[in-house]
């Protein structure tokens, strides 16, 4: 919200002294984010007059049109005499005035003007633009043409108000109010402790039934709907220069008359205004929600297709407009126009003023699901004052009959769903328990009035909420108001003492450890939001009865192609790899720890939890209760080469094999080890998917899968080829863990190194084969390692050969070669037992 501080003091008696930079520290102590304030006319220095153009000679044999003007300036240029000026522009005509800026004047941006010789001949100044003088737009990007009421000679830093300062404010999603400079102005009154002039004190005429007839079909979509009618316009009449450079400052570009003062009123009220042609409604104004199917041409000239959940304006051909976010281009406010033949000047001539109030969620909903963002609906979104619509259609009543002519009709429609005033009940020291600062009753009571409420009672408050506050809704809020105004840098900083005994849980530590692990490992941590949708879920090919498809919705996302929350990693780790490898990065290891989101369909409705103590156990198991699932996931993606090629050797691309040793990382961290089978899982690819089990409670139980993605998933998300990945639950791993993690015992004695060869079945794991050699060998097996599968004629059809390393150690002793060899056999016997396997070339 940009607010001019000449604006500003109309409503606020600001001392003559104040700066903007002074306002701007009051507002930030009273908690709005003015994030700058411009000096408009900065550097700006006269003499900058009006002038009157006298004659125009268009000069030849250039490669663009050239004017030779003579302005009539009166005696601000000392003689008397006209102008002489040479200007390239042509949106002026003889006797049109016009800004000129004369020898020894600077514009904004330091630029300095003298006498020059151009195009043959002496140009003695300027005729300017709204860009050479810091205006901004003006819908015209020409010459400014004044009106010929303006008096020649007289200054037009004053006529065009170019000095001032404006305050750039971001207001926040719970302060929509600000969104006015009513708003602002109640802000700034407070924070100086001046007198507020509400330009919403207006009076307006009681609702009869001569107005423009009005249905509301939903209630509770428009709550309040005001309607006038100004008949009589002049179609010639144009927006004054005070209103034009007031709707500049702010960040809005003039149109017409009509159209800047509905522009106008909301930014001084906050109140978003629709001004129609009569002419062109058919029947009654009508509120409804939107036929599925029906279709709209909006201003902006595009056709949209309406959704149910639309909240639209019509009339008995239909819908008009879209409530609360853009008009229909079908009752427009038309642009003058002038008949050549007959010199007729035609326009708009009756208007219907509408100002309503509808419900914030329905029209942020809307202008999301349109892409149609606009100033009405950024403030109907966020809450505007219901009890000013009838005020703002009064004002512009006013500003139509008062600038352009015309006449208020006696009729005015005004249609009001009942609703009773907002209430809260607070005790009276409840703001001093949540700062921890003793304010009492009196200071509490002052601020909340300052805001606009209404306070009864003594220890125990009832507070009604005024009709722009619709963010106050619970004890907490009241209680905020009191503290930021009051000051945040008032309140004292006091360290909290922690309980003894506590520190991160077994959870917190093995999350911290397996982020340093993979790192440790060459991995890159990419923190991804939380957010995915049915696109990416069909890009894996999830079966429609997938759990992963199973997903929490969100009632306001940030994007409507990512609604839900992720009930796997992936998707965001694939999403920051495709977008890096794009960017020239082709060799990435990424990983993300996180929570993912499993609904059971069991939650139940979530209590809220007080704030001035901690919750009990009980209540936050209720709390739980009303949750999804929330395990913690690991993953891991890979692309491109996993070792870089030099001159110590060749390198190597990542292949399904990483994706498993990152699972085996993972798992080495929580005290786990892995059995690790062939399996067929989506998005892997079914040849080279290996899925991942834990021993948990005496069962194994499947914690993860990892491998290469199928080539089609490959293909869908634009990934490169061979991208590999991993997934695995670190919940469970913390449940199959043993514990903390145990500092490996060293050995002085020698080790014994025995290697077996071992045929077995084709289709039986390796991991079970090491599991029976890891418990037949007994406690002297120091460590095994797989270092040749091998399938062949020699092995036999249906047949692998697996060797192993296996190292033996005694803590105590060094072993003999039969008691080395006696573990090795004991290895061998209970694998070939357990999995078939038989000794190569026995």
């Amino acid at each position: 919200m940009r607010v001019p501080l000449s604006w500003l003091r109309e409503y606020v008696d600001l001392p003559a002294t104040e700066t903007g930079r002074d306002v701007q520290a009051k507002l930030v102590s009273a908690g709005l984010e003015v994030e700058t304030v411009e000096q408009l006319g900065a550097g700006l220095k006269g003499p900058l007059v009006v002038g009157k153009v006298l004659t125009i000679e268009e000069l030849e044999g250039f490669k663009k049109p050239i004017r030779f003007c003579t302005v009539d300036v009166g005696t601000a240029n000392g003689t008397g005499e006209p102008q002489e000026i040479v200007c390239g522009a042509r949106n002026f005509a003889v006797g049109d005035k016009v800004v000129v800026v004369l020898p020894g004047a600077v514009l904004p941006g330091d630029f300095a003007i003298a006498a020059r010789k151009t195009y043959g001949r002496t140009s003695h100044g300027m005729i300017c633009s709204g860009d050479e003088l810091g205006m901004g737009d003006d819908g015209t990007g020409g010459i400014i043409v004044l009106p010929p009421e303006c008096e020649i000679g007289a200054d037009a830093i004053a006529l065009l108000e170019l000095v001032d300062e404006v305050l750039d404010i971001a207001v926040t999603p719970d302060r929509g109010y600000c969104l006015s400079l009513r708003g602002v102005a109640r802000e700034t009154a407070i924070a100086y402790g001046l007198p507020l002039r509400d330009p919403a004190l207006l009076d307006v005429p009681a609702p009869n039934s001569y107005g423009h007839p009005v249905k509301i079909a939903d209630p509770r979509g428009c709550d309040r709907f005001t309607a006038r009618t100004v008949t009589g316009l002049d179609p010639e009449a144009r927006s004054p220069i005070w209103l034009r450079r007031r709707l500049q400052k702010a960040g809005m570009r003039p149109i017409s008359l009509a159209v800047d003062i509905t522009n106008y009123v909301m930014l001084e009220l906050g109140q978003p205004l629709h001004a129609y042609d009569r002419t062109r409604l058919d029947g009654p104004i009508g509120v409804r929600r939107a036929e599925p199917g029906e279709k709209i041409t909006t201003l902006d000239g595009t056709k949209r297709v309406l959704d149910a959940g639309d909240l639209v304006i019509t009339d008995n051909r239909g819908p008009i407009g879209l409530a609360g976010v853009m008009g229909g281009a079908h009752t427009e406010i038309a642009d003058t126009t002038t008949d050549p033949e007959t010199g007729e000047v035609s326009g708009t001539t009756e208007v219907v003023i509408e100002a309503a109030h509808f419900d914030a969620i329905s029209i942020a909903r809307t202008a999301r699901r349109h892409k149609l963002a606009s100033e009405a609906s950024k403030r109907f979104e966020r809450g505007t004052d219901p009890g000013a619509t009838a005020a703002a259609a009064q004002r512009t009543v006013d500003l139509l009959v008062l600038l352009a002519g015309g006449s208020a009709e006696a009729g005015v429609t005004e249609v009001i769903a009942p609703s009773a005033p907002h209430t809260i009940a607070m005790p009276a020291d409840h703001p001093d328990r949540v700062a921890g600062v003793t304010y009492g009753r009196e200071t509490v009571v002052r601020r909340l009035q300052e805001i606009g409420c209404d306070v009864y009672g003594q220890d125990d408050l009832v507070v009604t909420v005024p009709s722009w506050r619709p963010d106050l809704g619970a004890p907490n809020d009241l209680a905020e108001e009191v503290i930021r105004l009051e000051g945040y840098e008032n309140l004292p900083s006091t360290l909290p003492t922690p309980p003894s005994g506590r520190g991160l849980t077994e959870r917190q530590r093995l999350h911290r450890r397996v982020g340093r692990a993979l790192a440790g490992a060459g991995y890159v941590e990419a923190l991804n939001y939380p957010f995915t949708g049915e696109a990416v879920l069909d890009a894996f090919g999830l079966a429609a009865d997938d759990a992963r498809r199973r997903t929490v919705t969100l009632v306001n996302p940030l994007s409507d192609e990512e609604p839900a929350l992720r009930t796997t990693l992936l998707p965001g780790l694939l999403t920051a790899l495709r977008r890096n490898d794009g960017r020239g990065s082709h060799d990435l290891a990424l990983f993300e720890t996180g929570l993912v989101f499993r609904p059971t369909g069991e939650e139940t409705v979530p209590v809220r939890l007080p704030v001035d103590r901690r919750p009990t156990t009980e209540e936050i198991a209720a709390l739980d209760t009303a949750l999804p699932r929330q395990p913690r996931h690991a993953a891991v993606v890979l692309a491109g080469a996993r070792e870089q090629a030099g001159w110590w050797g060749k390198g190597g691309p990542a292949r399904w094999a990483d994706a498993v040793e990152a699972a085996r990382t993972v798992a080495r961290e929580a005290g786990v080890e892995l059995t690790v089978r062939a399996d067929r899982h989506e998005p892997w690819h079914p040849g080279r998917c290996a899925a991942l089990s834990a021993v948990i409670d005496g069962e194994e139980t499947l914690v993860g899968h990892a491998g290469e993605l199928h080539p089609r998933v490959v293909k869908a998300l634009g990934v490169p080829e061979r991208t590999c990945a991993m997934e695995i639950d670190l919940d469970l791993l913390e449940r199959a863990g043993t514990g903390a993690l145990q500092a490996p015992r060293i050995s002085t004695y020698p080790v014994a190194t025995q290697d077996v060869a071992l045929v077995v079945p084709v289709d039986v794991p390796a991991a079970e084969v090491e599991r029976a050699l890891y418990e037949g060998a007994g406690e002297l097996l120091e460590s095994l390692r797989l270092f040749d599968v091998f399938a062949g004629e020699q092995i036999g059809e249906g047949h692998k050969s697996l060797a192993y390393a296996l190292r033996f150690r005694a803590a105590d002793r060094t072993l003999t070669v039969d008691e080395a060899t006696a573990a090795r056999d004991a290895a061998v016997a209970l694998a070939g037992e357990r999995t078939g396997a038989v000794l190569r070339g026995a």
